[in-house]
């Protein structure tokens, strides 16, 4: 007997040590995906790390949760929101299909209800990350011009005003905290990023941006896609920015330029104080545009 309650007692102790190596191990492995929480308002938060930026919504309900990051990221994003709130994550919303903002969706398990634009959910259908199984994880509300979700204090309501980065950007609006997530079509102060094997235009862009800023209202921040938090007054300044972009690349295409000399033409407009044009982000847009308008 006495033997018997060695061994079990060693049993107990190699089993206690492999859960707490690893407990160690998890730890680590979040640890190496740091999420920081940034609170916005009592019950909104900015998640940055590993991908696009994320919305964390406490609401009565539950927890919405405006984009989940890149693949292998859900769960330290899941980690982190556990340090604010024990509730449920209810919602996902999908600002739009690239991977650093869809990749953590299946992180949150089945049962949580995942919406986007329907352009978007086209999209994801495409995507080898959706396939199988994982067809679980793809948005099954889907919204065409405008949808509410919520009432009261919990209210989001989600706008789609036209292509842009991708054909699928939603707007995803907080009403009571006065704040919007403008996913990528507000990135970045610098030009943007047009996927238009997605149906992103950068012809479009800037009239998309600017009916967002005239058609979105009593709006004080926007969270950015990959940026800091933003004052509402700065997407009327990015739409001018985009306008005055896209009319060099039209001019010049009009006036028989190749793509390198109407890269050459544009400079940075003093006016747009802070913001950057990366050589590189300026070809490939007006690659992009050019390409639109030789169809």
């Amino acid at each position: 007997m006495k033997a018997r309650l060695t061994v079990l007692a060693f049993l107990v102790c190699v089993g206690g040590l492999s859960i707490g190596v690893s407990a160690v191990q998890q730890g680590r492995a979040t640890d190496a995906k740091p999420i920081t929480l940034q609170k916005i308002k009592d019950n909104l938060y900015l998640a940055t790390g590993g991908g696009g930026n994320s919305a964390v919504f406490v609401t009565d309900l539950g927890v919405v949760i405006v984009d989940t990051k890149l693949p292998g990221w859900g769960q330290p994003l899941l980690a982190k929101i556990k340090t604010i709130t024990d509730k449920p994550i209810a919602t996902i919303i999908n600002t739009h299909a690239h991977s650093d903002h869809v990749g953590g969706n299946e992180a949150f398990g089945t049962a949580v209800e995942i919406v986007a634009h329907e352009n978007t959910r086209f999209t994801m259908d495409k995507m080898d990350a959706f396939k199988g199984e994982k067809v679980n994880f793809l948005p099954k509300l889907m919204f065409k011009d405008k949808m509410t979700l919520g009432a009261g204090k919990d209210r989001i309501d989600l706008y789609w005003f036209g292509p842009g980065h991708t054909n699928g950007d939603a707007w995803v609006v907080f009403p009571a905290a006065r704040v919007a997530h403008a996913g990528d079509l507000f990135a970045s102060t610098e030009p943007p990023i047009i996927d238009t094997i997605n149906g992103g235009s950068g012809l479009a862009y800037p009239d998309t941006v600017a009916n967002a800023a005239a058609g979105i209202k009593n709006v004080d921040t926007i969270i950015t896609g990959h940026s800091t938090l933003r004052p509402w007054k700065d997407l009327s300044t990015y739409a001018d920015f985009t306008h005055d972009f896209r009319d060099v690349v039209v001019n010049g295409f009009d006036h028989g330029l190749s793509v390198n000399e109407i890269v050459d033409t544009w400079t940075l407009s003093p006016k747009y104080a802070g913001y950057t044009g990366p050589p590189e982000r300026v070809k490939a847009d007006v690659e992009a545009m050019v390409g639109e308008l030789s169809k």
